[in-house]
């Protein structure tokens, strides 16, 4: 019964099997209301001189494990547009059972005959694919379309263009790349009734493909002046290109010698941004097309389109294209492009060897995308006669930006500001950006600029939807400085998956009278572990109008220079305007870092229940100090950080040390710092060097301001105070490892066994670097096994000597490095290295009767071995047996035996004289390979 299956299968897909097929896609989208229902469009080209185009019937592989049954789509439509070419269109459609990505695809039986780039193209079968996602979070997807015929013709020694002309409906980014043709093995009959990828086409690269330009199948072909891109190299041999982001296939030229039909394929790939800005692969076109290269005198035309370009949404945009031709031609022009309509394009003038036609599109804001347009014009001449025509075409980019917000003003309110615009005009924009900055600024946009650059200065300080027409900046909740200048743009953004912008709106300025509280200085007066001090001040607040009570301040101090917002602790609260001092006692000033927040607050007006308005200073942090020694260059390196308002990197920042056994602190020198921190290296001076195991303090003063005259300036901030040891450098240890005697250890070999090794290492301290510290509280033994490149901590021992006991092996190196008791470590000894012994000491006797003694051939005593090759021979000189050692070292068994390395399965051996050549190789660091020869008795 399942043969006779197969045969009904096999004669209904034969019908079809003849040889017709020349070009082909696949185009998808998705039913808005169940998004698991896909709608499919195919165009198929097929050579109407053959009989076989005469079918009407064909077969969808829907990439689920489902088809639409053997020849069961019907063709919808079929046209004959030339050149023996019949377009036709099937409509289809399927419902999947879930969300994923599906390859939906098609087997045409067969491809034409006689197609020079592939082998035997009448017996291979044609195959197309379309990939589609369903994909909740990706949401509506349909597949890109191909706007412009798969087939064309060229002319041998001129420039052969294809533009596909594809655009995709739901905004998303397509790429372009070449494929090789491919096939379907197995066939429709094939896949249908397999049992493994049943109704899941498998497809492979057509045999003997290779591409049109290739020497092989089109010799002689050479590039010719063309305009591009890309630009020609006029002369060297022919090229084939896609340009990846428009799609303009170009082949430059094919050959005299090269006429007839080749097929070429190209993947149109669609990418979906996510809300973080990156791009994903949610589907991909496969079209597969035929050109036919003729000979001719003809003469390709030229099409001129205008240069890429942008137009503000909701502007006409309308341009003229002309064609000319060098043979006086009369010429047909069109336009191709997913934008018609309702944009249009009609040829308003056509005379021998010239054409001009208008394009016109009014573009709406739901044209805004962040990616162009492209509408591809492609010019086509009319030559008299059989004489074939040529064309030429050009892709021409169009970018639709969003007008920018109109009518943008500003206002202060008490710590804030808010800012007022016309509702957007463009409702289909997902939300407008608030981008703020202190003045104004140069930066004024292009024609087609959108956005704002960070160039500008500005930084984003919110967002709200497309429909709301108000915005009030607080600072994120902190309140904005009183005293300053704040400048504002906004701009509308649009949704994904097409995404874009507006230009930015007019810049409106807003400033806030008065002046701010601010910090002036946080500067650490005593330096403890338990009793640190450290003084905070900051200025009075003024405004012109005065504040309504409460007013007061809040001082917060959190730990470290930069704390996070919820770990900050309040201090103290202030309600006395003037008082803008704080000293802050019972602190660790001696290790951490203290950073503070400060809080005025006030209420908008004397009503009762008035809201209160919080304006913010900081944060500002102490000076951290912090040091290391350098023995070596007798130097102490200072670096301090801090995290300040204010700005200490236009003055230099003073450096004070007290000496060993001094009282007071000394000015040794000042430096140009950052704005976050700075270094000094203290080398002391050529009268009076740093001095080895003395230790030095040291605290820094910075100097600070808020770079406008009518602000504080001259803050000076101390560091706390830093103590650091000159300690000197421990000497170098000298290793020495007692080498191994081989042969005591041969003596002391277990038999039958292995070494057991222990590697004795002693060291004395050597004399460098010079003046270097002998006071060592322990020495770090490193070990580096044979193979590896580091060393790693084998052990620490407050004794000039170690032994590293019971090895299996005693191969590797070793050094060692003193620390002294501050933890500085000295330089790493000489490395010391023990090799392995060569030891292999073989019986001449075993007796394999399973009585657990003497029952295999293996050495008596070996050093460790990474593996032995073993050959056993009679006396004759046949080899009986041929292995490798046993991990037990087992080199033979007698024969007889289980399978594994030493086991040999083979017969029995008698008992006799047999004779060996075992090849060795040692487990020492030189890998050294040794032979042995002799012979043993085998005793039954």
């Amino acid at each position: 019964m399942s043969s006779l299956l197969v045969f009904v299968l096999w004669l209904m897909a034969s019908q079809a099997m003849a040889t017709h097929i020349r070009a082909g896609d696949i185009q998808a989208r998705a039913d808005p209301n169940n998004p698991l229902r896909i709608i499919f469009q195919m165009i198929i080209y097929t050579d109407s001189r053959s009989a076989a185009s005469a079918d009407e019937t064909e077969t969808i592989f829907y990439g689920d494990g489902t088809t639409s049954g053997v020849n069961a789509i019907t063709v919808a439509s079929r046209t004959n547009i030339g050149n023996d070419i019949l377009r036709n269109v099937y409509n289809f459609e399927h419902t999947y059972n879930a969300p994923g990505s599906y390859f939906v695809s098609f087997i045409g039986e067969n491809r034409a005959t006689g197609i020079r780039n592939m082998q035997a193209s009448d017996a291979q079968n044609f195959y197309i694919h379309t990939r589609i996602t369903i994909d909740p979070i990706v949401g509506a997807n349909n597949s890109p379309v191909l706007n412009a015929p798969a087939v064309d013709r060229a002319t041998a020694g001129q420039v052969f263009l294809h533009n596909p002309a594809a655009s995709d409906p739901d905004g998303d980014s397509l790429s372009y790349r070449l494929v090789v043709c491919q096939r379907e093995p197995r066939g429709v009959v094939g896949i249908t009734t397999a049992t493994t990828n049943r109704n899941r086409p498998q497809p492979t690269p057509v045999p003997g493909y290779a591409y049109p330009n290739e020497q092989s199948v089109s010799p002689g072909g050479v590039q010719v002046p063309y305009a591009g891109p890309p630009n020609p190299q006029v002369g060297e041999p022919a090229t084939l290109t896609i340009d990846e982001r428009t799609g303009q296939l170009v082949w430059n030229a094919p050959s005299t010698r090269g006429l007839g039909d080749y097929n070429v394929a190209f993947i149109v790939t669609e990418w979906r941004r996510d809300a973080n800005g990156g791009r994903r692969i949610i589907g991909e076109v496969i079209r597969d097309m035929q050109i036919t290269v003729v000979a001719s005198n003809n003469q390709r035309p030229t099409v001129f389109v205008p240069r890429d370009t942008c137009v503000i949404a909701g502007a006409t945009i309308t341009r003229t294209i002309t064609g000319t031709d060098p043979d006086n031609h009369t010429m047909q022009l069109q336009a191709f492009g997913g934008i018609f309509p309702p944009a249009t394009f009609r040829q308003t003038i056509s005379r021998p060897g010239y054409v001009a036609g208008v394009f016109q599109w009014t573009t709406s804001c739901s044209d805004v995308a962040s990616d162009p347009t492209q509408v591809v014009f492609k010019v086509q001449d009319q030559p008299p006669g059989a004489t074939s025509p040529l064309i030429d075409e050009r892709p021409w980019r169009i970018t639709v930006v969003g007008p920018p917000p109109t009518n943008l003003t500003g206002r202060a309110q008490g710590g804030s500001v808010v800012i007022n615009w016309d509702r957007y005009i463009c409702t289909n924009a997902s939300r407008i950006l608030i981008y703020r900055k202190e003045n104004t600024s140069s930066f004024q946009p292009g024609p087609c600029e959108t956005g704002i650059p960070a160039s500008a200065g500005y930084t984003q300080v919110g967002s709200v939807a497309s429909n709301v027409v108000t915005f009030t900046d607080d600072n994120g909740g902190r309140g904005l400085e009183r005293g300053k200048t704040y400048c504002y743009r906004i701009y509308a953004e649009f949704p994904r998956p097409a995404g874009g912008a507006s230009i930015a709106s007019q810049e409106v300025c807003v400033k806030l009278e008065g002046r701010a509280a601010l910090f002036t200085n946080v500067t650490v007066d005593r330096t403890d572990v338990t009793n640190g001090q450290i003084t905070v001040k900051w200025t009075k607040p003024a405004s012109s109008s005065g504040f309504n009570p409460p007013i007061g301040y809040r001082l917060f101090r959190g730990e470290g220079q930069s704390p996070a917002t919820g770990s900050y602790t309040l201090v103290n609260t202030i309600n006395n305007l003037n008082d803008t001092v704080y000293v802050d006692s019972g602190l660790d000033t001696e290790n951490k870092a203290y950073t503070y927040r400060l809080e005025f607050f006030s209420n908008v007006s004397t009503q009762p229940g008035s809201a209160a308005i919080i304006e913010n200073a900081g944060p500002a942090s102490s000076v951290r100090l912090n040091g290391v020694a350098n023995p070596t260059a007798n130097s102490i390196k200072l670096n301090w950080t801090y995290n300040v308002p204010w700005d200490n990197s236009q003055q230099r920042t003073r450096i004070y040390r007290r000496d060993p056994g001094g009282t007071t602190y000394v000015l040794i020198a000042d430096t140009v710092v950052t704005r976050t921190g700075g270094t000094f290296t203290d080398r002391g001076t050529a009268a009076q060097p740093l001095r080895r195991d003395r230790t030095y303090c040291y605290y820094v003063e910075t100097v600070g301001t808020y770079g406008s005259p009518t602000l504080p300036s001259n803050l000076l901030n101390k560091s706390q105070e830093r103590c650091i040891t000159l300690a000197s450098v421990p000497c170098t240890p000298i290793l020495t490892l007692r080498p191994i005697n081989c042969d005591s250890v041969a003596v002391t070999l277990p038999r039958g066994g292995q070494a057991r090794y222990n590697n004795y290492l002693s060291w004395t301290l050597g004399d460098t670097p010079a003046n270097c510290g002998r006071n060592i509280a322990f020495y770090r033994v490193l070990f580096r096994a044979p193979g590896r490149e580091e060393f790693e901590e084998l052990g620490r021992t407050p004794v000039q000597s170690f032994v590293h006991r019971n090895l299996a092996s005693a191969a590797g190196c070793y050094a060692v490095v003193a620390v002294d008791s501050a933890g500085t470590a000295s330089a790493q000894s000489n490395v010391a290295c023990q090799d392995n012994c060569q030891i292999f000491v073989l019986p001449n006797i075993f007796t394999p009767n399973g009585d657990g003694r003497n029952d295999t051939f293996k050495p008596i005593f070996a050093s460790p071995v990474a593996r032995a090759k073993v050959q056993i021979f009679n006396r004759w000189g046949t080899k009986v047996y041929e292995g490798n050692a046993s991990s037990d070292l087992t080199l033979w068994n007698g024969g007889g035996g289980r399978g594994n390395e030493g086991g040999d399965t083979g017969a029995r051996a008698s008992a006799g004289t047999y004779y060996y050549l075992i090849e060795v190789e040692f487990a020492d660091l030189n890998r050294t390979t040794r032979t042995f020869k002799g012979w043993v008795e085998l005793m039954r």
